[in-house]
């Protein structure tokens, strides 16, 4: 009977944890069985549970606005990390774009959706990076700090406040920075190397400048991505620490209105 008292409790821990699982990056993926997804989700609530000092929840007309605001918020604080991690995606489009392999996507395995060749090369690399910079660990351990800064009690998020707008417009404008900033050095020598082939071609109009432009980008692009592959993992590295860090700031100021 004592366990039956926290199981109105347990749900909204799960239900919580369950969004959460359903969008953070790494976790989210395809290629990780839902059987997994469901028991990590299950035995992390009986831990949360356990742990947390909340009063009694009552399982009557009060208990459903509780599971909708759960929902939300996992799905919100999950949808923002997996929107900053998408730079690597965006900076790999760029790359592409100027590569001449923006017309030759794949379908992501992870995610079941069309991805650039290129920035699906450095998304690896990065899920690799955070795997050894155990972001894996951070990512739940941000799951278990929601709790402790919005109580599953709480009724009123205040979403509609100014701060958490403005938080997540800075998340934005971060993605696309960062984007810009690892896709900068590659699109700026293949620029370099579209003005010398405009150049050769004005000077020489017998050579075919469009057969061998492709392959000498191609070159020009692999050879850069080798000399500033250091830069783009520390780019990486901080985009990883941003979001953790706007996954706490959006939970202190969810947690606001308690």
């Amino acid at each position: 009977m004592m366990m039956l008292e926290y199981y109105p409790l347990f749900l909204l821990v799960f239900t919580r944890i369950t969004a959460f699982i359903a969008t953070l990056p790494l976790f989210s993926y395809r290629n990780i069985p839902m059987r997994f997804k469901i028991g990590m989700s299950f035995f992390l609530s009986l831990i949360i549970v356990m742990t947390i000092d909340e009063g009694k929840v009552d399982l009557d007309a009060n208990f459903y606005p509780l599971i909708i605001k759960e929902v939300l918020i996992g799905l919100f604080i999950g949808l923002i990390a997996y929107i900053i991690m998408s730079a690597v995606h965006i900076a790999g489009s760029l790359i592409d774009f100027q590569m001449g392999f923006i017309i030759a996507n794949i379908i992501d395995p992870q995610t079941g959706v069309q991805t650039p060749l290129i920035g699906q090369f450095l998304y690896s690399f990065a899920l690799l990076l955070m795997l050894s910079l155990n972001g894996h660990h951070m990512l739940i351990n941000g799951i278990v700090y929601s709790f402790q800064v919005i109580p599953p009690d709480q009724y009123f998020i205040p979403i509609s406040d100014g701060a958490v707008a403005e938080q997540v417009l800075k998340a934005f404008s971060k993605m696309f920075l960062v984007a810009f900033q690892m896709a900068l050095p590659i699109v700026a020598s293949l620029f370099l190397v579209d003005l010398a082939l405009g150049i050769v071609a004005r000077t020489v109009p017998q050579m075919n400048v469009f057969v061998i432009g492709f392959a000498i980008k191609i070159g020009v692009s692999f050879l850069m991505m080798v000399l500033v592959l250091g830069i783009i993992f520390m780019l990486i590295q901080g985009l990883f620490q941003y979001m953790f860090d706007v996954m706490r700031t959006l939970m202190n100021l969810l947690g606001d209105g308690a």
